[in-house]
């Protein structure tokens, strides 16, 4: 391409394009330095023993012709200084280096991901165990609870004395966390340190006078209610009944909270609220409507209302609480009704309406049991949730209902009315179709058309298979043509 000289002194027409054109890096005699720098290199093909060149470098011809052509004016420059080759040399390392590294990355990602699902398939496996532990532990601690009661009632007939000692036991809540937090955490704390921690569940400054007054006055009112509800309910009704009216919470608590806190609106559960009421106007028709049987049905609907009252305010002003948090707030609410709510059995005994005469006639014993058994099962709710999924709490707790069923069918032989039996059952399907979560027609539509994608896919490798099948069998059944001669 190179031609004869110019009289302006321009080596070739190349050189005079490049001048006119400003090409970055021009110098006189560019083109002839270029060609011959181009010459001076020899390309090979791999492996091929290649001869050295005046600046000691080889090119290989290889595949990359795209990129390591872009790069060849670069590597040609670095080329004509002395360190030209190191540098050319330390360019491989980095490119062999580089590839190793892209060839090691796969495996890497391969084994962290594969340490990833390990390590999620255990954390799952560990939830769904300590989820059947704490449904056997909540479901055995309210049965235990209610058929406690209604032992000590055959001895001691005092409802709110009976749900003003349990009361008090919730003291202990908040200690019996500290001693968990102990014994597992790395970084242990003071108890002091840890109680004003946990007391900001009532704001940023903690628990003041003003706020124990404003916030625990109210919610000590309702578990007193609720609690002294259900022990009166408990005087006229068997277990498995108020047990089952008591499960009618959830759907108060679903009413509630999509009147006052505007929760989403869900036809299933309106559903299952509708088959709640049906289920107590059913309890109610029993016995027919009059004598003890409506006055209990009436309490044990009133505690399961108070109940749900409870808990939509708690989420309004508190919101949610950690496990500390709501190990504070129950020990708050056993100081308010052992300060505060004393003074109401000490009326109710000098009024003559819960007397008992002498002391040494009160079964401590009973007692102690139902409020440890109660105090155990607020425990276990709140540690459930820590531990595995919140469903298998509510799932524990609507198991109580066959559980004390059976326990009044072996000790007191109670024989159940199918009124009464088929009212239980409605009620409690209707509590668990109200834990079906928000998105449950979603997911049951995701579901049926993963299987209807499965089963179309199923179907088609069916068919392939029948077809491959039989063009084997006509490959070897088919007929041969024999020439004639």
């Amino acid at each position: 391409m190179d031609g004869k000289a110019a009289p302006n002194g321009v080596a070739s027409i190349e050189d005079r394009i490049l001048r006119i054109t400003g090409y970055y890096g021009y110098y006189p005699g560019y083109s002839s330095q270029k060609s011959a720098s181009r010459s001076s290199v020899t390309r090979c093909k791999p492996g091929a023993n290649c001869p050295s060149t005046r600046s000691g470098i080889s090119r290989q011809l290889s595949p990359l012709s795209v990129a390591e052509d872009s790069a060849a004016p670069i590597l040609e420059l670095q080329s004509q200084s002395p360190s030209g080759i190191c540098r050319h040399s330390r360019v491989e390392r980095q490119i062999r280096a580089g590839e190793e590294g892209t060839q090691a990355h796969p495996e890497n990602s391969q084994e962290n991901q594969a340490q990833t699902q390990c390590q999620t398939c255990t954390s799952r496996f560990l939830k769904v165990v300590w989820g059947f532990l704490i449904i056997l532990s909540v479901s055995s601690s309210w049965v235990g609870t209610t058929q406690f009661v209604k032992i000590t009632y055959k001895n001691f007939d005092y409802p709110f004395f009976m749900t003003w000692f349990s009361t008090n036991w919730n003291i202990m809540f908040f200690p019996v966390y500290y001693s968990g937090h102990l014994a597992t955490a790395q970084e242990k704390q003071s108890p002091i340190k840890k109680f004003r921690e946990c007391s900001r569940i009532f704001g940023e400054d903690g628990l003041t006078l003003k706020l124990f007054l404003k916030r625990t006055a109210p919610f000590s009112i309702l578990w007193t209610l609720t609690n002294y509800l259900y022990l009166l309910a408990l005087k006229k009704l068997t277990a498995t009944d108020v047990s089952a009216l008591f499960c009618c919470n959830k759907a108060f608590v679903f009413l509630l909270s999509w009147i006052v806190l505007k929760d989403r609106f869900m036809g299933v559960r309106i559903v299952a609220a509708i088959m709640a009421i049906t289920g107590i106007v059913m309890m109610a028709y029993a016995d027919g409507f009059h004598g003890d049987s409506i006055i209990g049905v009436a309490y044990a609907v009133g505690s399961a209302s108070t109940s749900a009252l409870y808990k939509v305010l708690f989420k309004m002003f508190l919101g949610s609480a950690n496990f500390g948090e709501a190990a504070h707030f129950v020990s708050t609410l056993g100081f308010f009704n052992l300060i505060f709510i004393s003074f109401t059995p000490i009326i109710l005994y000098f009024t003559k309406v819960e007397y008992w005469s002498p002391f040494s006639a009160v079964p401590w014993g009973y007692l102690c049991g139902v409020a440890g058994l109660w105090l155990a099962f607020n425990i276990l709710v709140n540690v459930g949730v820590v531990l595995t999924y919140p469903i298998l709490i509510s799932i524990g707790t609507v198991l109580s209902v066959p559980g004390n069923a059976a326990v009044d069918l072996l000790n007191h032989e109670v024989i159940f009315s199918v009124v009464r039996l088929g009212a239980t059952i409605i009620i409690c399907t209707g509590f668990l179709l109200m834990l079906l979560p928000e998105e449950w027609d979603e997911i049951t539509l995701r579901f049926i058309n993963s299987l209807k994608e499965k089963k179309s896919e199923d179907h088609a490798e069916d068919i392939t298979d029948s077809s491959v099948h039989t063009r084997s069998r006509s490959r070897a059944n088919g007929t041969v043509s024999i020439p004639l001669a």
